[in-house]
């Protein structure tokens, strides 16, 4: 029980972390992802749009009291990762970094559900 709580607040950390730092690189329109996000053929409105659902899907996670919100934030990252996975492929960009956050945010969706089951 006790790893599976490390694994689980270790990866969890980690992706709301870099979305905490991602969603504000977004919103404050940091030039080097402003010209990324031209290079993948996005609307720079999208930094907007982008940097709000990443802050508060990083808070949804660290959250313990709502399961749920904590689900659909595990879902909207997961499209949100996926559309980038897609976007770089499509574009001849690397793509390496959003797989490993997928990965990572995979592993403490896993030990979430184990947590919960323990507890059922």
């Amino acid at each position: 029980m006790k790893k599976n709580k490390i694994i689980f607040w270790v990866s969890t950390s980690i992706v709301s972390g870099m979305m905490l730092m991602s969603g504000g690189m977004y919103l404050s329109q940091n030039p080097a992802i402003t010209e990324g996000l031209k290079t993948l053929g996005y609307p720079s409105y999208m930094l907007y749009i982008l940097g709000v659902a990443k802050l508060l899907a990083a808070g949804a996670l660290l959250q313990p009291i709502f399961p749920r919100l904590r689900e659909w934030a595990y879902a909207g990252l997961t499209f949100t990762l996926l559309g980038a996975v897609i976007s770089h492929v499509a574009t001849s960009t690397p793509f390496i970094a959003p797989i490993v956050f997928l990965a990572v945010l995979a592993l403490s969706w896993v030990y979430n559900n184990r947590l919960h089951a323990a507890k059922a």
